[in-house]
């Protein structure tokens, strides 16, 4: 067995191009001077043949037929075992009105994800009778596909942007955001697609870990709002940012992983360009910037 890890999608919600808008970098997407990158959503497999999704953002039709191990082997046949959401956020669920053709797969979450699920109507266009809907608990293991085991913990966060009310919370600690220890052949990866904070448990679980795919929403806190696209900061939206004293590339200053990898990139973080000070600046730090399509192997 060995853990293999494939980028589905890249970019956080939106993608790169947003449709929308005209920023920098989705000026330079849609003339081809920068990849374009669909949204959030990761691959693995510890035998190369069953495969499980975390995440399925609304670009998973196009993901699936960019990706040829996730093709299917006969009339209705696919390599496909399971889909994890590690929280309800649209760019994270809105896939799974995509996967409704009567295939059947293991649809894993939490009790608290999979109420949020229940509540709006349309997800009942899985059939139950083909998708089944386990909740998972925190902390406790389970076989994600064959071979491959897997633990969700929780990460600081907030309650997607639909049930936000009056009062947000940007740094709950519960079943609303999690993230994912993936373990296979030995190695241990991490899946932490949406992080608000760095905190004293989750340095201690990320150090040591061989691979760990990290929330890279932002360069900066204000980035939207300097770039006249919105007023909500990084820690409004929930999402740490990479640079800066709080930031995640300090946070990660010591902590002994071996590979470390950017996801869920906004459409306006100049590290999607890959000639901008931001990038050079994040890879000399050792991170690795995620694109579609990159398959890392710990």
């Amino acid at each position: 067995m060995t853990l293999r890890a494939r980028i589905l999608g890249a970019a956080a919600g939106g993608g790169l191009p947003q449709w929308n808008c005209g920023c920098e970098n989705c000026r330079l997407a849609r003339a081809g001077r920068i990849p374009a990158q669909t949204q959030s959503s990761l691959a693995v497999s510890a035998d190369g043949t069953n495969w499980a999704i975390l995440n399925a953002s609304p670009d998973i039709r196009q993901q699936l037929a960019d990706t040829p191990a996730l093709h299917p082997t006969g009339l209705r046949d696919v390599p496909l075992r399971s889909v994890l959401v590690t929280n309800g956020d649209i760019d994270h669920v809105a896939g799974l009105l995509v996967l409704r053709e009567m295939q059947g797969f293991t649809l894993f979450a939490t009790s608290g994800i999979h109420a949020v699920l229940r509540t709006n109507p349309v997800f009942d266009a899985l059939n139950p009778t083909v998708v089944t809907r386990t909740d998972i608990a925190l902390e406790t293991p389970f076989e994600l596909a064959a071979g491959l085991e897997a633990t969700l913990f929780p990460v600081p966060g907030k309650v997607p942007l639909y049930m936000e009310g009056e009062t947000v919370e940007t740094d709950l600690i519960g079943e609303q955001t999690v993230g994912v220890h993936l373990r296979a052949g030995g190695r241990d990866a991490f899946y932490v697609p949406g992080c608000a904070t760095m905190t004293d448990d989750l340095r201690a679980r990320l150090r040591g870990a061989d691979l760990v795919f990290f929330d890279g929403t932002l360069w900066r806190d204000d980035e939207m709002v300097r770039a006249g696209l919105g007023q909500k900061t990084g820690k409004r939206m929930g999402h740490m940012s990479m640079s800066g004293p709080d930031g995640s590339i300090a946070a990660f200053e010591g902590m002994d992983v071996g590979t470390r990898v950017f996801v869920h990139m906004n459409n306006t973080n100049p590290v999607l360009r890959p000639d901008s000070a931001e990038r050079r600046e994040a890879e000399a730090a050792g991170w690795t910037i995620g694109r579609d399509g990159m398959e890392i192997v710990p």
